[in-house]
């Protein structure tokens, strides 16, 4: 029995399961059916089963045992129509079975032939030893019970005691109950077959439309999903109509709708935030531009004084010469950044990528003679479309950032190739590498790995060289990526080829 469960889950967890919640609910609908039809279609069939049983077990009663005493007699003569008890099988319903036993064995066994015919058709001999071992076991009871003959239908039959000592055996045929009881299976299963098949069309159908708004929110969820929401001005898609409130699903419909009209006012609040910042960044950028340079050529005047100035003095006007210079980079790497973020064009001219890391690395050798610096070039040069300058920059600030925030002695390789549509440039050393905490924003302004560092040049020490190569590298298309551990650290960064 086991085993025959085992087989059975195997063989329903094989079977096909529906994954939308609307093929679940007509799923559903069409299986409660097919079992309140499989009920009904039973307990149809085994109530008509047993009524029928019953009128042939009280027909049995009423037919008592005449047939077979009748057949201790033998044959009567066909002119024998006087209606008594003894042989006139036209008194007998046709397929009637009687059998006369006799210590155990048959003696006699006939049937009532059809309409047609007077005569009882002889069995006795056609009787197989099984048929009359079940003839035998057939207890005297009065009650009726099936057996089954090999040379005859299934029969339900009745043994009383004979006035000789010997049993009678009395039976009427199953078959035109069982003929009645397929005919209504054999209808009771098209037509339930029928129901299930407009029951699982129409139900469909109406799980349908009962689901339209939840679909609805489906696909207005799945647009959504698409959208770039980090930054800039977003516009969600429209919603439908409303949805009856009634229900759970409208209920779910018109929840989702106001949840999407909260989340556009945010963005669209948040994008006006945006915009406020960035044009006041670019805007107190531009006009720190003129105050920074005026105070660093004072310092720069006053350090060119020729009379006595006392050392105090002369250290005073160094440092506020060195921070001016600081200062007006850094305001000149915030002003390009809010003209990034405003979208402002680039130039889009041929740039020989080759040439840039040629001069760059130039450039650190000088910076920074502490370190090793090689260079891996292609044989021929890697040409994209873009800005020079902005991309040399992005050059300049990867270097300057293996070099300030690694050891003297630390090796630094720059290599340069192309990958299919995208030059590919890599700045790797073997310094300490970036801290783990750090690495998810270390492109964000104002990230950096050491706040008690300082730096003397570029955006490295405010944090913003990092930010830069990623707007400038997003600008022209491209992308920039990190992978770091201690001994091994590289910045990648991809540019569509020209």
């Amino acid at each position: 029995m086991r085993a025959v469960w085992a087989t059975a889950g195997r063989w329903l967890r094989r079977l096909p399961r529906p994954r939308t919640l609307r093929a679940r609910l007509t799923a559903g609908l069409v299986v409660l059916l097919a079992v309140s039809c499989a009920a009904v279609g039973v307990a149809a069939v085994v109530e008509l089963d047993g009524f029928l049983t019953s009128r042939v077990d009280q027909q049995l009663r009423d037919v008592g045992a005449r047939y077979p005493a009748s057949l201790e007699h033998g044959a009567p003569p066909r002119t024998d129509h006087d209606g008594d008890e003894h042989g006139d099988t036209r008194r007998q319903a046709s397929g009637t079975f009687g059998a006369r036993l006799v210590h155990g064995r048959v003696t006699n066994a006939a049937v009532v032939p059809g309409v047609d015919s007077d005569d009882s058709t002889d069995l006795t001999a056609r009787l197989t030893p099984h048929d009359q071992a079940e003839l035998a076991r057939v207890p005297l009871d009065g009650a009726a019970h099936t057996v089954g003959l090999s040379s005859l239908h299934r029969y339900r039959v009745v043994a009383t005691r004979g006035e000789d000592g010997d049993v009678l055996i009395t039976g009427l045929p199953l078959e035109p109950v069982e003929a009645t009881v397929r005919r209504l299976e054999l209808v009771a299963a098209v037509v339930f077959g029928a129901a299930l098949a407009l029951a699982g069309v129409t139900g469909a159908l109406w799980v349908r439309w009962s689901l339209r708004p939840l679909s609805r929110v489906a696909a207005t969820a799945t647009r959504v999903s698409e959208l770039p929401l980090a930054s800039g001005e977003v516009t969600l898609p429209p919603r439908g109509p409303e949805s009856d409130p009634r229900s759970e699903v409208g209920r779910v419909a018109t929840a989702f709708d106001r949840m999407l009209h909260h989340v556009e006012d945010a963005l669209t609040k948040r994008h006006a935030s945006e915009e406020r910042l960035r044009s006041f960044a670019a805007d107190a950028s531009h006009e720190l531009r003129t105050p920074v340079a005026s105070v660093r050529g004072h310092a720069e005047l006053a350090l060119l004084h020729p009379g006595p100035v006392p050392p105090e003095v002369t250290r005073a006007l160094e440092r506020i010469a060195a921070e001016s210079a600081r200062m007006g980079v850094m305001v000149d790497e915030m002003l390009l950044l809010a003209r990034l973020d405003a979208g402002r064009p680039l130039e889009r001219r041929p740039v020989d990528l080759t040439r840039l890391v040629l001069d760059a690395v130039t450039d650190a050798r000088a910076a920074g003679p502490g370190h090793r610096w090689t260079m891996e070039l292609p044989e021929e040069p890697v040409t994209v479309t873009g800005d020079a300058h902005r991309l040399q920059q992005v050059l300049a600030n990867l270097l300057a950032n293996a070099r300030l925030h690694t050891p003297a002695g630390t090796k630094v390789t720059v290599s340069l190739e192309t990958d299919g549509p995208a030059a590919v440039l890599q700045v790797r050393d073997d310094g300490p590498g970036v801290p783990e905490e750090v690495q998810p924003g270390v492109f964000e302004r104002f990230t950096r790995a050491d706040r008690r560092r300082t730096g003397a040049s570029g955006g490295a020490g405010a944090g913003l060289g990092l930010s830069i190569v990623a707007a400038v590298t997003e600008a022209h298309g491209g992308s920039v990526d990190l992978e770091s551990r201690p001994g091994a650290t590289t910045f990648t960064v991809r540019l569509p080829l020209g």
